[in-house]
């Protein structure tokens, strides 16, 4: 095999390896995150909002009426949070 013959099929061989490689990978990482971010902010948001009626109960003894109030009051700002996330997403593409 002589040197030019080489060459042409390392050139080849890198053409079809670059034609494999998916050039969308990186929009694949940042909606990944996004969507991570999303749910974080909805599970977080329902998290904080029971654990702050469960402490409110345990204060006014008025178990479990502040635990319901604050889980929807929660659920209520998680689904804003990932509302106002969402329209922030489309507006920067």
């Amino acid at each position: 095999m002589d040197e030019k013959d080489f060459k042409t099929r390392l050139k080849i061989a890198k053409e079809k390896i670059a034609d494999r490689v998916d050039t969308k990978s990186p929009k694949k990482a940042v909606f990944l995150g996004s969507a991570f971010r999303l749910g974080t902010e909805l599970v977080s948001a329902v998290v904080v909002g029971t654990i702050i009626g469960f402490i409110l109960d345990s204060w006014f003894d008025t178990k479990p009426w502040l635990i319901i109030i604050f889980f929807f009051l929660g659920s209520i700002a998680g689904v804003s949070n990932v509302i106002r996330a969402a329209k922030k997403m489309q507006q920067q593409k």
